[in-house]
C-alpha cells in the first residue's frame, strides 16, 4: 500500500499551539535527533486482543470494545474492572523501564470519551488521573509523551466506521477535545516541554505551522497479500519505505509498527474473529500455523526470532531515514510477538535501540 495511503494523524509538537507555533521551542530536536518509542496500548483505551481476559472476565460476547463494555455491563462492576486495570497495567516502573531501554518517547492512546461523553454514549470516564500521572512519569524520567487521541466521534479512520470526516458535529466535537487536552497540558503544565500533541486531520499542513508532524503507521499483515510474505518478502517490503519517508516535505515519523509479521494474535481482528495466517479469517488462504507465532514467546523457535530480529531492525533503519519511530505495543497479556517488553527479554530488541546486528539489511 502507497506511504501516502498510510497516513492517519498530524503530531502537534508543543503545547502553546493556539494562538501560534510558529514561534515555539520544542523540548526535542526535532529533524536532528531520531524519534525512538514505544505505544502505551491497551491501557487507556482497551482492546480485546491486548487485554483479552478483561473481555472474557466478563463472560459476555457482545462486549467487544470501550463502548459495549460501558453498555452491557452494571456500571459499578465496569467502572471497578477499569479502575484496576488503569491502576495497574502500566506504572511509574514501565516508564522507568522503557527509558532504561534508550527509548525517547512514549505514545499514549486516550479516547475523545476521557474528556467529552456525549447523551447515550455508554463510556466510563476517568483516565484523565492517568493520563496526568502520565505526564509526571514522562518527566520524571526524561521521556517525550506524546498524547494520542485514539478516538473520536464516529471514528476517524475511515474504515469501520467511515463518518468522522463528514459528519461536521463530529469534527467540531473532536476539535473542543483537542482544544480541551491542549487546554488543559498548557495550564497545568506551563513550563513543561516534554509534551506533544497527536491530532486529527490535515489542516495544519497547508497553513505553514511550524512544529506539526506527521504520523504514519505500516504494517504488513492486515491483507492476504501482505500477510502471505515470506521472511524476506516483509524484511524488503519495510526497506522499501526508506525514500517516501527521506522526501517527505513535515517531519514524518511511523508512531505504529511491529515486528510482529502475521495477524495470529488472538482477537488481533476482533473480539472472536480469528486469523488471516492460518486461513480462519473470512475470504483468507491459508498461509500457515499460528502455533509458535504468536502467544508466549518461549514457544518461539531461534529462527523466529533471528526473522525477528532482522525484521525489526530492518524497519528501524528504514524508518529513521524519516524522523524515527514508535513501536506498537509496550506490553500485551499474550501477544508476544508484538511487545517492546517481550523483545527486549526474550532479544528480537536489543537493549540499547541503536546496538544493531544487521546495520547492512537494506542495503
Amino acid at each position: 500500500m502507497p506511504l501516502l495511503n498510510r497516513l492517519l494523524s498530524l503530531v502537534v509538537l508543543g503545547i502553546s499551539v493556539v494562538p501560534s507555533v510558529l514561534s515555539f521551542q520544542p523540548g526535542f530536536n526535532y529533524g536532528s535527533e531520531k524519534v525512538r518509542g514505544v505505544n502505551l496500548g491497551g491501557w487507556l483505551v482497551l482492546e480485546p486482543w491486548i487485554t483479552p481476559s478483561i473481555f472474557e472476565n466478563t463472560g459476555n460476547d457482545d462486549i467487544v470494545d470501550e463502548w459495549t463494555f460501558g453498555e452491557y455491563q452494571d456500571y459499578d462492576t465496569a467502572l471497578a474492572t477499569l479502575q484496576e486495570h488503569w491502576n495497574t497495567w502500566i506504572t511509574e516502573a514501565d516508564f522507568e523501564a522503557i527509558a532504561a531501554a534508550g527509548l525517547n518517547h512514549v505514545r499514549l492512546p486516550i479516547g475523545y470519551w476521557a474528556f467529552a461523553v456525549g447523551p447515550g454514549e455508554p463510556y466510563i470516564t476517568g483516565q484523565v488521573e492517568y493520563l496526568n500521572k502520565a505526564i509526571t512519569w514522562a518527566s520524571n524520567h526524561n521521556l517525550k509523551l506524546i498524547i494520542d487521541l485514539h478516538g473520536a466521534p464516529g471514528s476517524q479512520n475511515g474504515m469501520s466506521y467511515p463518518t468522522w470526516q463528514s459528519n461536521q458535529t463530529n469534527v467540531d466535537r473532536t476539535d473542543d477535545v483537542i482544544k480541551t487536552i491542549i487546554s488543559m497540558v498548557d495550564s497545568q503544565y506551563p513550563y513543561n516541554s516534554s509534551m506533544e500533541i497527536s491530532v486529527i486531520g490535515m489542516a495544519l499542513w497547508s497553513t505553514g505551522y511550524d512544529g506539526v508532524a506527521m504520523d504514519t503507521h505500516i504494517y504488513q499483515m492486515f491483507s492476504n497479500e501482505e500477510v502471505a510474505y515470506n521472511y524476506s518478502q516483509h524484511i524488503s517490503e519495510a526497506c522499501s519505505y526508506g525514500s517516501s519517508l527521506a522526501s517527505f516535505d513535515l517531519w514524518i515519523v511511523v508512531g505504529e509498527w511491529t515486528p510482529a509479521s502475521t495477524d495470529c494474535a488472538k482477537w488481533l481482528n476482533g473480539r472472536g474473529t480469528e486469523s488471516r495466517y492460518d486461513g480462519t479469517y473470512p475470504g483468507s488462504t491459508y498461509v500457515g500455523s499460528c502455533t509458535g507465532k504468536t502467544g508466549n514467546a518461549t514457544s518461539f523457535s531461534s529462527d523466529y526470532k533471528n526473522f525477528m530480529r532482522q525484521y525489526w531492525e530492518a524497519q528501524v533503519i528504514t524508518y529513521e531515514k524519516g524522523d524515527g519511530w514508535i513501536q506498537w505495543t509496550w506490553k500485551a497479556e499474550d501477544a508476544d510477538d508484538w511487545t517492546y517488553q517481550a523483545g527486549l527479554q526474550y532479544g528480537w530488541i536489543p537493549q540499547d535501540p541503536t546496538d544493531l546486528e544487521y546495520p547492512n539489511i537494506c542495503d
